[in-house]
């Protein structure tokens, strides 16, 4: 069952009451709120996505609800609390999406830890994974939403979920968060995207969510191996570069950019060694997203050479 076969009024009464239970790949999440506004649009972004029934254990209790007293009449505010915690400042409640979005990755790099968790989105063709290890800024978001509206799977927009097992990525395709001019350059490089509406002036500028395809929610149970780290960086106007980079140095970028990379401590050093050494390692310089795209989609051709 998923969300979408839920009506719009059971929906709002599961999520204002005992609370909607959602899958996200390995994560089971049980939300709630009573604030309307953030229920119409979290009906229609995550419409596709698995409902849980009560009896399942979830990993984490969120909500996201008005603040008691006369703030919530006078001055409206959305508050994210994890376990009746609020790690957080309020929010002004027409950000309380966005807050939400913000709140679940927070809950994740802060209590995932039985995986190597690395600051990078994730995509997949044919078994083969392409990590896209970056900081905020660098046009990974970008990179990862036209390449899965594009014939790739998304695992993720901003987790590398390594299990350490087996060295093993796993998939969370949850929503994909554009910030301010990425934005409009998705809305034209793929109009069929399903795009929510653009948050203005939020923490984080405006930002708006894409929801992924179908394919990559329905196999969010499909582990991938990884093959290829691209680390991207967007400059206005630059030259297309793509060159391979030392293998020393990626693992000091893909170690950087792991969120638990020390409380991990040696099986940390152990799995992004034993994955550098497994993949091939590219630094990626763009201004263009298509040139960038036949690029990649040339790299991948040459993963079965």
């Amino acid at each position: 069952m998923i969300i979408g076969d839920l009506s719009r009024q059971e929906f709002q009464e599961l999520l204002a009451g005992k609370g909607l239970g959602i899958q996200f790949g390995p994560f089971n999440l049980r939300i709630r709120s009573n604030l309307k506004s953030f229920a119409a649009l979290a009906y229609q972004l995550y419409e596709p996505y698995p409902l849980l029934t009560a009896a399942v254990i979830s990993d984490f209790h969120v909500d996201m609800n008005s603040p008691p007293g006369l703030r919530r009449w006078l001055r409206p505010q959305a508050c994210f609390a994890i376990d009746g915690h609020s790690p957080f400042a309020p929010y002004t409640v027409e950000h309380a999406f966005p807050a939400l979005e913000w709140g679940i990755n927070w809950c994740v790099a802060t209590r995932a830890h039985h995986l190597l968790m690395l600051h990078s989105a994730v995509v997949e063709r044919n078994g083969q994974a392409m990590l896209f290890p970056a900081w905020p800024g660098h046009g990974k978001s970008t990179l990862c939403t036209a390449l899965v509206h594009s014939g790739w799977r998304l695992l993720s927009d901003e987790f590398g979920l390594v299990r350490p097992e087996d060295g093993m990525l796993l998939p969370l395709p949850r929503l994909i968060s554009l910030k301010n001019d990425s934005i409009d350059v998705i809305r034209h490089f793929r109009p069929e995207a399903i795009i929510g509406p653009s948050f203005q002036a939020t923490r984080k500028g405006t930002v708006a969510h894409v929801r992924p395809p179908v394919d990559s929610i329905k196999r969010a149970q499909e582990p991938a191996r990884p093959r290829c780290f691209v680390f991207p960086r967007w400059i206005a106007g630059a030259p297309f570069t793509l060159e391979a980079m030392p293998k020393s140095q990626a693992f000091l970028m893909v170690a950087t950019n792991a969120f638990n990379y020390e409380v991990l401590d040696e099986i940390a050093f152990r799995l992004v060694i034993d994955m550098v050494n497994s993949c091939d390692c590219y630094s990626l310089r763009y201004s263009n997203l298509d040139e960038a795209m036949a690029a990649l989609d040339e790299l991948s051709r040459s993963f079965d050479a």
